[in-house]
């Protein structure tokens, strides 16, 4: 089973991402605020976790207290562990281009979405293709110098 993570400050939201995910055989990990969600992948990166690692991050932007969503991002980003799942940051607010920019370069995101999410199956699929695209570029060169698809 797939685990994915959430990191959203309104209960309604973070239920229902979960109960979506569940349906999709997804098992879902929410925290609330930056702060809750930094320790955990501080536990993670110290070895006090030991359930199932998540492949993708839904964060929040605007999170109550000091630590925002790009910044949940850019702890996951330097974790020697978690480093490589897909990261989309989401938000209800208007951003500027430049504020769009230097949010997912802080975040190291993978991709921006703008909240109301997307409807059921259209949320699955993105999703889902953030993670693919994730794979696809963190995954090891061939130890022989080949492409894969050469013949």
């Amino acid at each position: 089973m797939s685990t994915w993570m959430v990191v959203e400050d309104e209960p309604d939201i973070y239920e229902v991402l979960l109960a979506m995910f569940e349906m999709w055989g997804i098992e879902g990990v929410a925290f609330v605020d930056g702060e809750e969600a930094v320790a955990w992948i501080e536990d993670v990166d110290r070895g006090r976790f030991k359930g199932e690692l998540p492949e993708l991050a839904l964060l929040d932007i605007r999170l109550p207290g000091e630590i925002k969503g790009q910044m949940v991002g850019e702890r996951l980003r330097k974790s020697p562990i978690l480093g490589h799942i897909a990261v989309v940051m989401s938000t209800a607010y208007k951003l500027s281009p430049d504020e769009e920019r230097q949010i997912i370069a802080q975040a190291g995101a993978d991709k921006l979405v703008y909240k109301p999410l997307p409807k059921f199956n259209e949320l699955q699929l993105m999703l889902e293709e953030v993670i693919a695209q994730r794979r696809a570029k963190t995954r090891p060169a061939p130890v022989d110098g080949s492409s894969p698809s050469a013949n």
